[in-house]
């Protein structure tokens, strides 16, 4: 058995919430259009790793749960629907450019754990997210991952 990952996953709460998960239970992580996030989905995000879900584009952003991957990648059915945003005209079914996985919602945090928190806690300060601040899936490593369980008042996974 290969050790578990902890990955980072970015949405707008408008557009699809920590809330919007637990009610649906598992969902496809679509419209990833950035070639460095698909290969993280594509090549190396494994079934049973872990991601924080962060409220992105909101005040404050913060981290406000946390969600399994539960499926290997495929590919992502909105870049072949021309009414999707997430269209892409150069795709194809025989070629597709881009990938998801499914995550299902694990649990929400009763106190979200906001940008400006992670930025004061020494171990939290250097995560890929700072680092690569536009890209919607970031890794996060085991210590930062434990952090910010603590942070967030959940102490177990």
């Amino acid at each position: 058995m290969s050790k578990r990952q902890y990955w980072l996953m970015k949405s707008e709460p408008d557009a699809y919430s920590i809330d919007d998960l637990e009610r649906d239970a598992v969902e496809p992580w679509d419209g990833i259009r950035n070639y460095e996030a698909r290969n993280f989905m594509r090549d190396q995000m494994k079934i049973g790793d872990r991601a924080l879900f962060y409220h992105s584009n909101v005040r404050p952003p913060a981290i406000v749960g946390v969600m399994e991957i539960c499926s290997e990648p495929y590919p992502d059915p909105t870049q072949f629907d021309p009414g999707s945003k997430y269209f892409d005209e150069k795709s194809s079914e025989s070629d597709p450019t881009w990938e998801l996985v499914d995550v299902k919602f694990v649990k929400k945090f009763d106190r979200p754990v906001t940008r400006d928190m992670l930025k004061e806690v020494k171990g939290l300060r250097e995560m890929m997210l700072f680092k690569r601040n536009r890209l919607s899936i970031t890794k996060v490593t085991e210590n930062e991952y434990k952090k910010i369980l603590e942070l967030a008042g959940s102490s177990h996974d």
